[in-house]
C-alpha cells in the first residue's frame, strides 16, 4: 500500500511513530501544509490512500488530491468537533462525507461523527503512548496531600479554574498544587497563587511528579485526547476531569466543572487510586491497527 499523509507536524518524518507506520505500508510519504506553506508540495507518483490528519481544510486539500490519483481517502479526527466554530465544523461535515474511511481517537469523537450521517467505516485507535515507564513509577513518600495539573497554560485548558479549585480544597484539607507545564498566561498565574502552596515547576518529566501526585487535576474546557489523563491513570494515579477528550473512557473520575472541587476532595480523603480502563497497545499492534484504520 503506497500511501501519502498531509500533516500539520513538521517533524513528523523524523519522530518515532512515523518510523511505526512506515514499517506497516510499502509507501510512506509525508507532506506538510501549515504555516508558511500555501499549498502543500506533493511528490509525483501515485498513492493508493491519501490520509489527511484533520478533516478540515488539510482534509478538503487530501480529497482534491486523492480524486486527482484516483486514491482513496482516509480522514483522521484527533479533535473535539463540538468545541469547534460553526464554520469549520460545517466544513469537517462536507469532509468526512467524501472520504473513504476514517479514524478517530476515541469514542466521544467516534460518536460526533456518526452523528453527521457519515456511511463510510469510522474506526477508533486512540493516540499512541508508551506507558510502559509509568506503569513501573515506585510511589515517593511525602507529607503533604499532592494536587497535580499538567498543561499548557492557555485559555483552553483552563489553568486559572484549577487554582480556584484548590482554594476551595484548601478550606477543609490541608494539600499543595503543582503545576505542571507553561504558556501565555504563566504571569497572571504565578500572581493570583501568591500566598499559596502552589508549585511551578515547568515543563519537566511528569513521571517524576506522579510518583508523589495523589490526585491529577484537569479543568481543560475542551481536549482533543488528553495524553496526561492516560499517563497519570498508567500510574495509578487518580484523575478527576470535566467530560473532555478520552477522560472518561479511560477511567477518571469525571464531574461538572462545578464539583470538581468535590471530587478531588473525596479522593484526597479517601487514599483512592487510579486505573486505566483502556486497552494499551505496544508499538507492533498500535502499529498495524493503524494500517486497518486506512481501508
Amino acid at each position: 500500500m503506497k500511501v501519502l499523509m498531509i500533516t500539520g507536524d513538521k517533524n513528523f518524518a523524523t519522530s518515532p511513530r512515523f518510523a511505526l507506520q512506515r514499517a506497516q505500508v510499502e509507501t510512506l510519504v509525508v507532506v506538510y501544509w501549515g504555516r508558511g506553506a500555501l499549498w502543500p508540495s506533493v511528490a509525483s507518483g501515485r498513492f493508493d490512500v491519501v490520509t489527511a490528519q484533520d478533516p478540515f481544510w488539510r482534509g478538503f486539500i487530501g480529497w482534491l488530491i486523492a480524486r486527482r490519483m484516483g486514491a482513496k481517502l482516509n480522514v483522521q479526527v484527533h479533535t473535539d468537533l463540538s468545541a469547534q466554530p460553526f464554520v469549520r465544523r460545517v466544513l469537517a461535515q462536507i469532509v468526512l462525507r467524501r472520504a473513504d474511511s476514517v479514524r478517530v481517537v476515541s469514542e466521544r469523537i467516534k460518536k460526533q461523527v456518526e452523528s453527521m450521517s457519515i456511511k463510510v467505516p469510522v474506526r477508533v485507535l486512540p493516540v499512541f503512548v508508551d506507558v510502559s515507564r509509568f506503569q513501573n513509577i515506585a510511589r515517593q513518600p511525602h507529607d503533604t496531600k499532592t494536587i497535580l495539573w499538567i498543561g499548557r497554560f492557555e485559555p483552553e485548558k483552563d489553568p486559572m479554574y484549577a487554582i480556584e479549585v484548590f482554594e476551595k480544597i484548601r478550606e477543609t484539607l490541608d494539600a499543595k498544587l503543582v503545576m505542571l507545564g507553561s504558556g501565555s498566561t504563566e504571569k497572571k498565574l504565578r500572581e493570583r497563587a501568591q500566598g499559596l502552596p502552589i508549585e511551578f515547576p515547568g515543563w519537566q518529566d511528569p513521571a517524576l511528579y506522579l510518583a508523589t501526585a495523589d490526585v491529577v487535576l484537569s479543568t481543560s474546557k475542551h481536549e482533543s485526547y488528553g495524553v496526561s489523563i492516560v499517563e497519570a491513570l498508567a500510574a495509578g494515579v487518580p484523575v478527576v476531569s470535566p467530560d473532555v477528550g478520552i477522560a472518561k473512557e479511560a477511567g477518571a473520575t469525571v464531574k461538572a466543572h462545578s464539583e470538581i472541587a468535590v471530587g478531588v476532595a473525596e479522593i484526597l480523603r479517601s487514599g483512592a487510586r487510579g486505573a486505566i480502563q483502556l486497552p494499551l497497545l505496544n508499538k507492533e499492534a498500535w502499529a498495524q491497527n493503524w494500517k486497518n484504520t486506512l481501508i
